[in-house]
């Protein structure tokens, strides 16, 4: 039965422009449930702008969205066809958690009080349970002992995890995470891409943009290079990192070797 599921994510035709720059071109992409894919691409290739448009950070001009089989955009000239009840459509933005480059944690709140946040305000979860939540959650992030600490006696890669593991506590079906690594200090990268690479093991549906090309080759199922708005290549880590076959794509990756 499990291969019936409606992918987890699919867009068809996905464009954004900014004003006459066309940022995403007939952008067409599936994440099937329980598949990690990574998106890879120089700087400026709108990766974190489709990234974005999934959850309506930025909306899109054109194209559509697919939640888990449901029609969630089809716009036209940015005008949404689509009219889903205010409920349904916070329900289905809800089963995606997001993880920033930037960790946006609230500076005068606790590690235990900037993941409970969310789930007791927005998912309506009794204080005591989104408690029991957050701290199981903190333990996965490898943080239990930073429970009462505020964001600014942690390192980077400290708040980064307690931002993944403040995503967690609203129980998403998939994560999105754009660039996590890219604001942190070399050192610290690595126990962040720990905690993303357990969380793939769990099974966790994950999508991806990341500059971290071994961590792409590991753990991706599916990786995706994007130039220029467009979705120029898509393979295995194997097809995309060995046999390269866009001429862009390869010297994106002779540029970064």
């Amino acid at each position: 039965m499990e291969n019936t599921k409606a992918p987890m994510i699919q867009t068809v035709n996905v464009c954004k422009n900014f004003g006459s720059l066309e940022v995403l071109k007939n952008v067409s992409l599936t994440v099937e449930q329980g598949e990690v894919v990574c998106i890879i691409g120089p700087s400026g290739s709108g990766k974190s702008t489709y990234l974005r448009s999934l959850n309506h950070l930025e909306k899109i001009t054109s194209g559509k969205i697919y939640i888990e089989g449901t029609l969630l955009d089809d716009r036209e000239h940015g005008v949404n066809k689509v009219k889903l009840p205010k409920e349904e459509k916070n329900q289905l933005l809800l089963k995606m958690g997001m993880v920033f480059q930037r960790f946006h944690l609230f500076p005068h709140k606790t590690v235990l009080d900037n993941v409970t946040i969310a789930p007791i305000n927005v998912k309506k979860i009794p204080k005591s349970q989104a408690e029991q939540i957050a701290r199981d959650l903190i333990k996965r992030v490898g943080l239990s002992e930073k429970v009462d600490v505020y964001p600014s006696k942690l390192s980077g890669g400290q708040q980064q995890r307690v931002a993944i593991a403040r995503a967690l506590a609203m129980q998403p079906e998939i994560m999105l995470f754009d660039e996590p690594t890219s604001a942190l200090d070399p050192e610290l990268v690595g126990e962040v891409l720990a905690v993303m690479k357990q969380l793939a093991k769990d099974g966790m549906t994950m999508f991806v943009v990341t500059h971290e090309m071994s961590f792409a080759r590991e753990v991706a199922d599916k990786v995706v290079f994007m130039y220029e708005g467009e979705v120029a290549e898509i393979g295995t880590p194997t097809e995309i990192f060995d046999n390269p076959k866009h001429e862009k794509l390869k010297q994106f990756l002779n540029k970064i070797d």
